[in-house]
């Protein structure tokens, strides 16, 4: 068996984190039942895409509501990154908590905000981990960031093998994500794995279509635009195989 990384495609229910953290459970434990040793989620994924109402629902680096996500991460073997308005001293970003087993949580925060976010959040540089995984460097994005040729571009001078973008794209944005992720697999020679919703959040349509790119620009595989799911992306060396799942 090969290195398995998976994207969640969810549905996320604004203002009930309770409910969006038992969804994360479920696609945490569907994916270690896979023999995934990744998972992402998509932008915010834990409290579903907020600006105005993000402070309310934002969490704290060591936010004990939280636990049962770490535990998850140690007790599978499972890399888990999931997003949430990040508190950090006194700005607020828009973030991914990095959960590895048996070891500390760490943070990235979104780089370059999307036109709006900046009445609200604050953007970074400064929480920016490498992940290892096997022989996989792996760099983080969020969703504008991918809209910026400098971010992927900084990726793979930091020798990134592996791209991870957890967005919120419409349907109407999804084309210009898959031409932008194809040409950045291609140029910096990255496999990418992007994670969106399907559904409605903040009051508009998401656009699913969660994918895995190779790097040769190709989209290996992808689902659809409405419904919740796992892509299961298997690697051996240069080829890769596909699983999807749908709920």
């Amino acid at each position: 068996m090969g290195l398995i990384i998976c994207a969640a495609q969810t549905r996320p229910v604004r203002g009930d984190i309770h409910k969006n953290l038992l969804d994360h459970y479920h696609w945490i434990e569907l994916a270690a039942t896979n023999g995934a040793q990744l998972i992402v989620f998509p932008e915010m994924s834990i409290t579903g895409y907020e600006r105005e109402d993000a402070h309310k629902f934002s969490f704290s680096t060591d936010d004990k509501r939280l636990e049962t996500i770490k535990k998850l991460s140690t007790e599978n073997k499972l890399i888990i990154i999931a997003g949430a308005p990040i508190q950090i001293n006194n700005s607020l970003f828009i973030g991914s908590f990095i959960f590895q087993p048996s070891s500390p949580t760490l943070i990235y925060t979104k780089q370059f905000l999307h036109d709006g976010e900046e009445q609200c959040f604050s953007a970074s540089h400064h929480f920016n981990p490498t992940i290892k995984l096997e022989s996989e460097n792996i760099q983080l994005a969020i969703c504008a960031d991918i809209d910026h040729s400098i971010h992927p571009e900084n990726a793979a001078k930091n020798h990134s093998t592996l791209y991870i973008p957890s967005i919120f794209f419409s349907p109407q944005g999804i084309p210009k994500a898959y031409q932008s992720l194809a040409l950045y697999s291609k140029n910096y020679q990255m496999n990418i794995l992007m994670s969106n919703y399907v559904g409605e959040s903040y009051g508009m349509s998401a656009g699913g279509q969660s994918g895995f790119w190779n790097n040769d620009g190709h989209c290996i595989s992808s689902l659809n635009d409405v419904n919740a799911g796992l892509l299961l992306i298997e690697k051996n060396g240069e080829s890769c195989g596909s699983k999807i799942i749908y709920e």
